[in-house]
């Protein structure tokens, strides 16, 4: 069978080899007998075909597993080489292949990963960068695991808060869309030869019906291409810009957007300068995490710094800097501690929304279940409040 090798030659250049071999081990002699030191060896009998689209990387795993290699007092090469070992095929073996090829080349940790953007952040590579100045690696990789569980806390907060309305949402649309292109057409045949005048709304709801009824092809159509069209916008950048938009323009929500976004700003900006990231490089390279309507502010901010004006004078004055958060900023800059206090901003914000979320959870749920429980009632009463009438004259 055919053994894919991936080694270092001695010009320290990767190098890959497809070898014909009875066994892995026979072929790993082979390689060895030729001078090449193996990063990774794979049977390409077993091995599923590389399509070359770009997978998501798992950057928290490999930096949690680095970072226990590592305290266990491997060096970084033979972790990396470890970690390398573990993955059989598939791109994340390519990439730590990769990363080790650029080591053996002379490059450092940072610049090996530079080389993969698609999957490791610039956060990520100026936190190693800068951690290469103390040779403290596993500070680097530690700090960054708690920023992103910091992250991911947050978002599941989030997510765990919406579940629940989005399935009454869901569950209550299904069943109205029952009743009306199902029940109320049915009712309004029922109807059709009742010579009684109906009341007022029960004959709109069943006109509404009859229309159903012999529309109700067109009216499905449009509801699924309306769905569509919904589902296709949300994959389109231009479509989520305006519907962030909109969202930012309600009171309370873009203000709580807002808290939200500049939580993330303080936590990134206070991992890079516990890093050791200056100030100004730091607030340039958290552009991208802000809204689009936020980065000029943020722009202002740098210039103001650049021209002297402390942190908080500056972030305060381009409207980046919540009242809690100025006056924290002030304290870390007379302590010399501005990167762990910019973290402690962060926590103490998101805090704050985690209040939030449970408080808007808590109120927004009643009010959901009553307005769908008025809507659906509200169809059963007038598809049956003819047969009410007709009963009051029989009687």
């Amino acid at each position: 069978m055919k053994i894919q090798i991936n080694a270092v030659d001695a010009g320290q250049n990767v190098v890959s080899l497809s070898l014909e071999a009875a066994s892995e081990s026979i072929a790993l002699d082979a390689a060895r007998k030729q001078g090449l030191t193996v990063l990774s060896v794979r049977s390409q009998a077993l091995a599923l075909p590389y399509s070359g689209k770009s997978s998501a990387f798992p950057i928290t795993l490999f930096s949690i597993e680095l970072m226990a290699l590592l305290e266990a007092g491997l060096n970084l090469v033979e972790a990396l080489q470890t970690l390398s070992e573990k993955e059989l095929n598939g791109e994340r073996q390519v990439v730590l292949a990769g990363i080790l090829g650029a080591i053996y080349r002379g490059e450092s940790f940072s610049q090996a990963v530079s080389r993969f953007p698609q999957h490791f952040p610039p956060l990520y590579v100026a936190t190693l960068k800068a951690s290469e100045r103390t040779g403290n690696v596993r500070e680097a990789l530690s700090r960054y695991i708690a920023y992103q569980e910091e992250l991911d806390r947050v978002r599941k907060k989030v997510v765990s808060a919406s579940i629940y309305p989005a399935i009454l949402i869901v569950v209550g649309s299904l069943v109205l869309a029952f009743l009306v292109f199902y029940v109320v057409p049915r009712f309004a045949r029922v109807y059709e030869g009742v010579s009684a005048n109906l009341p007022f709304f029960s004959e709109l709801l069943l006109a509404a019906g009859r229309g159903i009824q012999q529309h109700g092809w067109l009216l499905g159509l449009a509801a699924v291409a309306a769905v569509a069209g919904g589902l296709y916008g949300l994959t389109r950048p231009g479509f989520r810009a305006w519907l962030n938009e909109r969202l930012w323009q309600i009171p309370v929500v873009g203000e709580r957007m807002k808290v939200y976004q500049l939580a993330r700003l303080y936590r990134t900006v206070g991992m890079l300068l516990r890093a050791g990231i200056p100030v100004v490089s730091a607030l340039g390279m958290v552009r991208g995490l802000l809204a689009a309507h936020l980065r000029p502010q943020l722009a202002r901010a740098r210039e103001l710094i650049q021209e002297g004006r402390s942190m908080s004078a500056a972030l305060g004055a381009t409207g980046l800097a919540t009242p809690v958060a100025a006056r924290m900023m002030a304290v870390g800059e007379r302590g010399g501690e501005m990167g762990e206090m910019m973290e402690r901003i962060a926590r103490f914000h998101d805090d704050e929304m985690a209040r939030f979320i449970d408080w808007f959870t808590r109120a927004f749920e009643p009010v959901l279940m009553a307005v769908l429980g008025l809507a659906i009632g509200g169809i059963v009463v007038l598809m049956y409040m003819p047969i009410f009438e007709l009963a009051g004259n029989i009687q």
